[in-house]
């Protein structure tokens, strides 16, 4: 399921700036200085801006889909709260513990080697 909306979401990715690019200039960076001759300062609405508008909130919607879909597949804890827990593999090997050092095969402290 998270496979099949992630591609839709990618689609619609492509697709929105596809759409965005096809569209032509209003004229000034950010949309400032249109011009235009009519009272209101928007321009009437086009297929393609209604198609943009369509493509934008079938995104938006996608992106909520995953995000929704990753925190029911997280395991709720994260990883500060199992910072004190100690879990042990079936060999017996500690997994995650107080510290975030690897196990080493001795218990000396961990220093850099001597420059001789």
């Amino acid at each position: 399921m998270e496979n099949v909306v992630l591609v839709i979401h990618l689609i619609l990715a492509l697709g929105l700036i596809g759409i965005v690019l096809l569209q032509r200039s209003e004229g000034g960076g950010l949309g400032i200085g249109g011009g235009g001759g009519g009272a209101s300062g928007r321009p009437a609405s086009t297929a393609l801006g209604k198609v943009t508008w369509l493509f934008a909130i079938a995104f938006i919607v996608t992106s909520l889909t995953l995000t929704i879909i990753a925190a029911k597949n997280s395991e709720g804890d994260s990883v500060i709260e199992r910072l004190g827990t100690e879990t042990n593999d079936d060999n017996g090997t500690k997994i995650l513990g107080d510290d975030l050092l690897p196990p080493s095969d001795s218990d000396d402290p961990l220093t850099p080697p001597k420059s001789e």
